[in-house]
């Protein structure tokens, strides 16, 4: 995690000596379940330790004015803009102050300064935190506490829809500001009823192995895949007009199957690999209720596999990190995130963990010349006030 100390004395700098309160929110980890809560299937993940820390202090302006810590930029806009600024990240932190006003919170003008200690692009969720780290501050600011969890949670995934480009689905910003110390949360996304199951693997730990890469690819591929799992909801729902279908949550393997020739291969496929992760999900449930982490490990192979041969987000690099990782003996590992780049994530026996993590370093940099990031999990809280 940054230290207030780091935060503190560059909002000083940058503002007048004056200081204001300190806010965090983390990144996440999600143990199983990708790209299945736009599908209104179920997620696995946790808040982790490191994530988004801003100071912030209202200014009695109608003015924001962010200076981000890391890139070394300012930007300003008015708290009413129609537009706002173009800047990628000050996006994020407009788009936020607009969903908030919209929920009732009647925000001001503030100065800020936020750094970060999550990976950008490595598939651990910078953007969520950034944005649950402004939502909870102008909450507590502006706000007088009023909004709900979910409210904020919802409010920052309306920004990445309406003010980033990104139909994301709801697990980031859950994890983000749901998250508990010591515990993972399986989330619905469908009903958003969640439960908290501890996590504490005697024996194993999780580590994220960073692969520094991100693929840019033509287009929104993100986009693209939602677009494909919508296609086969609507086929489906064509067929079933009795039916109510509104995700793929709501489809059946033989449903899917009546419609592969309708909806096309690649459509089919991607469809199939959200099916067979929605089981994966569950089953993992069960087995760590059991303590049964070699069917864990088995289950994130699996979906690794899916996530490369169906859904086609993986890449090289990514796809090297996991063959070691089963070469090396590890219980399990998959590609955690979104895709075509940032980390893999691994369940690996304390006795293997040294080993591994040498075998890993050596061969991705010797295949290609880049030293990958090794990212000890530590399962922390979600947003809050530091100070």
């Amino acid at each position: 995690m940054r230290t207030i100390e780091h935060v503190r004395s560059r909002f000083i700098k940058h503002f007048d000596g004056k200081t204001g309160n300190i806010y965090f929110a983390p990144g996440r980890i999600n143990l199983i379940g990708e790209h299945t809560d736009y599908n209104g299937g179920f997620v696995f993940p946790g808040a982790i330790d490191s994530g988004i820390m801003a100071e912030v202090r209202p200014n009695s302006l109608n003015t924001i004015i962010c200076y981000a810590i890391d890139m070394k930029d300012k930007i300003e806009f008015k708290v009413d803009d129609p537009i706002g600024p173009r800047t990628s990240w000050a996006r994020y932190i407009y788009g936020i102050v607009q969903e908030m006003r919209k929920r009732g919170v009647d925000v001001k003008g503030f100065n800020a300064a936020f750094s970060g200690d999550v990976p950008i692009g490595a598939g651990m969720s910078s953007s969520a935190a950034l944005v649950s780290c402004f939502a909870y501050a102008m909450n507590d600011l502006f706000g007088d506490n009023k909004l709900e969890k979910w409210d904020m949670a919802l409010a920052g995934q309306a920004t990445e829809h309406n003010y980033c480009g990104v139909k994301c689905g709801i697990m980031d910003q859950f994890a983000s500001i749901f998250g508990q110390a010591g515990k993972l949360m399986r989330l619905d996304c469908r009903s958003r009823e969640f439960e908290y199951f501890p996590f504490k693997p005697e024996g194993y730990r999780l580590v994220l192995v960073n692969s520094c890469v991100k693929h840019e690819l033509k287009g929104s591929p993100y986009n693209d895949r939602r677009n494909s799992c919508e296609n086969v909801v609507r086929k489906i729902a064509e067929l079933h007009p009795e039916g109510e279908f509104e995700t793929l949550r709501d489809c059946t393997w033989e449903q899917l199957e009546e419609v592969r020739q309708a909806v096309g291969e690649e459509d089919y496929t991607r469809a199939h690999f959200v099916l067979g992760e929605k089981d994966r999900v569950l089953a993992v449930c069960d087995a760590l209720v059991a303590g049964d982490y070699e069917t864990v490990g088995k289950k994130m192979y699996e979906t690794h596999e899916g996530l490369s041969k169906e859904y086609d987000v993986s890449c090289e690099e990514l796809d090297f990190l996991v063959d070691i990782a089963r070469n090396s003996g590890v219980t399990g590992s998959r590609i955690m995130g979104g895709g075509f780049g940032g980390c893999t994530i691994n369940l690996v026996k304390d006795a293997l963990y040294n080993d591994f993590i040498c075998k890993v370093k050596k061969e991705y940099q010797q295949k290609f010349a880049i030293e990958p990031k090794i990212i000890d999990v530590v399962i922390g809280d979600g947003a809050r006030r530091l100070l």
